[in-house]
Order: C-alpha cells, then sequence, then structure tokens
C-alpha cells in the first residue's frame, strides 16, 4: 500500500509509481467523484476531435433562422444547466 499526504493547501501527491501505470503526465486533467470509501480521481475523457464534414447536417431544424442573440442566449442556458447537472454529480 502506498501512502500520502495531504498539504496544508489541500494538495494530494500521486506516487510515481500509479502516475506511471496510468500514464498520468503533468497537467492531466482529473475528475474528483465523492465515494462512501473515500475519493475516486479519473481522467478527463477528452472530446474527440470532429471535421465540419462529419458535423455538417448532423442536426435537423425546422422553422425560421434564429438570430444570433437567440443561439448565445440557448447555448448559456445549455451551458449553466450542464454546470448545475456537474456540481451535484461531483
Amino acid at each position: 500500500m502506498r501512502k500520502t499526504r495531504l498539504s496544508s493547501k489541500g494538495q494530494v501527491i500521486i506516487p510515481k509509481s500509479s502516475r506511471d501505470s496510468h500514464h498520468w503526465e503533468a497537467g492531466q486533467e482529473l475528475v474528483v467523484i465523492d465515494t462512501q470509501e473515500g475519493v475516486l480521481l479519473k481522467p478527463v475523457q477528452p472530446i474527440p476531435l470532429a471535421t465540419l464534414e462529419e458535423l455538417a447536417g448532423c442536426l435537423s431544424y425546422s422553422g425560421s433562422a434564429k438570430s444570433l442573440g437567440e443561439m448565445e442566449q440557448a447555448i448559456e442556458r445549455g451551458a449553466n444547466q450542464i454546470r448545475e447537472e456537474s456540481d451535484d454529480q461531483y
């Protein structure tokens, strides 16, 4: 069993052997999940890149065109909803 210590700033050093076995390098983003047994760290999974050709036409829409302001408001609502859901989850 490997041990580490919580610093006064709330930081924890992950032992090198664990970082190596998971291929984690400096800058790796981790999701922190509270469990009944403690804390689980999982790497953030990046969203795969896609080309415009792969995305074009993937969502259908019928109706009048939306203004830039309406689109920005919809994006803001969606971002706020995702933030609220992620706060509840983690």
